[in-house]
């Protein structure tokens, strides 16, 4: 099937198209299932599993903020604090850089979370704070036997982030183990945010699901059933990602996202392109 079209409409004028790729593990995709591309921040969840690893008395709350995206929305900060804490180091030891726009400095930096997991990682399996991030680290090592592929590029918080194609993507999160999906799945808005975070959203909406957006208009779900999805906007438009969803998984609720002015009008709507 070809990749799904979403459109941009402002007024009565459509002012932008996204193609939206799509894999499940059940064989069906729409556009190219071998399209290419890095995991990025959806590969969190299994990024965390180190950490996981370290620890028998985790909270629901660390889990999700390692897994996470944030907004540095207040509840998401303190849960980075308090995985620091665990580890006994300080915003300093975070090795992900700033961000402009976010407060508190490199804490407010929507990776902070799993960077502060990798640290808490360290810590457990008595492994070398820094360069946590380098290649070379044993945490990194631990995280490439779990992920594969190659070769390994740099992601935008200054880790490895490994490529993949569309069709195994969809399995990504299907190999997230229970504890993980136990902790996203009950702190779903750690994971994105309170509001608008299509992530979030569809675990909230819908029974059994986990997911973690990605950088570049990349989405990766898993049911408990076995079930996994792979979503990958052609032009790396995160915005298009609702309406696609909603169409490949009926979840309607995401089938309209407003498009707002800065007074907070609805002026338009981006939804699935009329066939």
């Amino acid at each position: 099937m070809d990749a799904i079209r979403v459109t941009v409409r402002r007024g009565d004028v459509v002012e932008a198209v996204h193609r939206v790729h799509v894999a499940t593990t059940d064989g069906r995709f729409w556009g190219d299932p071998e399209l290419t591309f890095y995991f990025r921040s959806s590969a969190k969840p299994i990024q965390a599993i180190p950490f996981v690893e370290g620890y028998d008395d985790l909270g629901d709350d660390e889990i999700a903020i390692a897994c996470a995206s944030h907004r540095a929305e207040p509840a998401q900060l303190d849960a980075v604090r308090k995985v620091l804490a665990r580890a006994d180091v300080t915003v300093d030891d975070l090795e992900n850089g700033l961000q402009e726009g976010r407060p508190d400095g490199k804490l407010g930096h929507n990776c902070s979370g799993k960077h502060a997991g990798m640290l808490a990682a360290c810590r457990a399996h008595d492994w070398a704070l820094h360069p946590y991030r380098d290649p070379a680290h044993p945490l990194q090592q631990r995280i490439a036997s779990l992920i594969g592929g190659g070769p390994v590029a740099v992601d935008g918080c200054g880790v490895p982030t490994f490529p993949s194609s569309l069709v195994d993507a969809a399995r990504l999160l299907t190999r997230t183990p229970p504890r993980i999906r136990n902790a996203m799945r009950a702190r779903p808005e750690l994971v994105g945010g309170s509001t608008d975070a299509t992530d979030t959203d569809l675990m909230r909406l819908r029974d059994g699901w986990i997911a973690k957006g990605g950088a570049e208009g990349l989405f990766c779900a898993a049911h408990e059933d076995g079930l996994g999805i792979a979503l990958k906007t052609e032009d790396g438009a995160y915005r298009a990602i609702g309406p696609a969803l909603a169409h490949v998984l009926g979840v309607d609720e995401l089938a309209e996202t407003p498009v707002r002015n800065s007074r907070g009008e609805v002026v338009g709507a981006i939804t699935l392109a009329a066939r």
